[in-house]
């Protein structure tokens, strides 16, 4: 029994076997675009990057929560005394 079964290709590749010289064309057109605009649209790469960042924040605090709770206090101190140091030079 051999594995005819059809594979699911991304978008930014180009299948194999086609045999029409214009529909191969066509097909690395369609890949390419598709690449430049994955590698182009920022804004959908920020928001899977904040949600790969969002998931191993979760994972870390189900693991640690003390720690992570001492990270969230560290992390919130920080931007206060930042704020507090622009707010300081601002006013003089």
């Amino acid at each position: 029994m051999s594995s005819d079964a059809l594979v699911p290709v991304p978008r930014t590749a180009v299948p194999l076997g086609i045999a029409d010289p214009v529909v191969q064309a066509r097909t690395e057109l369609k890949a390419a675009l598709a690449a430049i605009e994955e590698k182009a649209n920022v804004p959908r790469r920020a928001g899977r990057a904040l949600d790969a960042g969002i998931d191993r924040a979760r994972a870390f605090q189900r693991s640690n929560p003390a720690l992570a709770a001492v990270a969230v206090i560290a992390s919130a101190a920080a931007v206060g005394a930042a704020v507090w140091g622009f707010v300081r030079l601002y006013t003089r």
